[in-house]
């Protein structure tokens, strides 16, 4: 039987229903404007996994405390920031089956609704007092930052390497999901070497399913993934499967694919043709081998903690996004 998210979730699912009541609360405001927006966003509301890090987190660590929830808000209100912001620069008009926030209020207000979001979650922090929270989520909004600015820098040169796009994607998706489980771990322990276990248990397994979110792109149909098939390519994104591609081609081969990467209306005709490609030169299977390393490497950081239902959904969750479909 396949894994899915309620499995995952089992140990701490009176928890997480906690915590959105409690992110409801903190999301309240009593400007018209800001409440329309905020209330259209959470329908927007994804799987939610971050929350769900930083609950099992603490949970494999002893327990979920009021602090947990504290750091479950704190996650969750900037991760909508920036998925806010991120539309934005993508001008995307979607998300999540529904029009995006710019797309019905326009950039501005779209900029604006994300600076509130951060600003609550920083706010959020000290209110009560929770210092440790701050320093690690302003750690991962530097990184996440950091890795926009590179992926922008690198896509425009076509010079990507493997090392580049392993720090682009530890720093943009990585760093959210390891700080989810060392906030979930610090919110109920000071033991650092926990801690550090949970958040490296984070780091690798952000890195696998970036990965295997990047594979989406080149396999299979759209309507079973999600994702539309060559849309990184549209989007001129150079991911791991392509970059193996290039490596382990001649250069007249090279020159034909980024002449297509570097015209518009050819990643808009011929996309397949880069598909194609990559798939011949095993780019996919390359970077499924890369993600199941990243996998083994997430199980072996939280080998040592104890064993309870907690740690089995943490090992659960790893299996889930290596098999993910969408």
């Amino acid at each position: 039987m396949p894994v899915n998210l309620k499995d995952v979730a089992l140990p701490v699912t009176e928890e997480l229903n906690t915590f959105r009541r409690k992110y409801k609360t903190a999301l309240q405001t009593e400007n018209g404007l800001i409440d329309k927006v905020v209330r259209y966003m959470l329908k927007q509301q994804g799987k939610q996994i971050r929350p769900l890090l930083v609950m099992l987190g603490a949970k494999v660590c002893g327990g979920v405390q009021e602090s947990s929830y504290r750091a479950a808000v704190m996650v969750e209100l900037l991760h909508s920031a920036t998925l806010i912001h991120d539309d934005v620069v993508d001008g995307a008009e979607m998300r999540r089956g529904l029009l995006s926030i710019n797309a019905l209020w326009k950039n501005k207000i779209s900029v604006l609704i994300g600076d509130y979001m951060l600003s609550k979650g920083l706010l959020f922090s000290l209110e009560n007092k929770d210092y440790i929270f701050l320093h690690m989520v302003s750690d991962a909004v530097r990184r996440m930052s950091e890795g926009e600015i590179l992926q922008i820098q690198k896509t425009r040169s076509l010079d990507i390497t493997e090392e580049d796009y392993l720090r682009i994607i530890s720093d943009k998706t990585a760093s959210l999901l390891a700080t989810s489980c060392a906030m979930g771990a610090a919110s109920v322990t000071e033991d650092e070497e926990k801690i550090q276990a949970l958040k490296n248990y984070g780091e690798y397994l952000g890195l696998a399913f970036q990965i295997r979110d990047d594979l989406l792109d080149y396999a299979g149909d759209s309507k079973q993934t999600g994702k539309q098939l060559g849309i990184d390519i549209k989007e001129k994104k150079i991911t791991l499967p392509l970059i193996y591609a290039l490596r382990n081609s001649d250069r007249s081969e090279q020159r034909r694919i980024k002449s297509i990467l570097k015209s518009v209306k050819k990643r808009a005709t011929k996309s397949h043709e880069v598909i194609e490609f990559v798939r011949a030169k095993r780019g996919l299977d390359y970077a499924a081998e890369v993600a199941e390393g990243f996998s083994v490497k997430s199980l072996a950081a939280i080998d040592g903690m104890e064993k309870n239902d907690a740690k089995q959904s943490l090992r659960l969750l790893v299996d889930f996004v290596m098999k993910r479909q969408n």
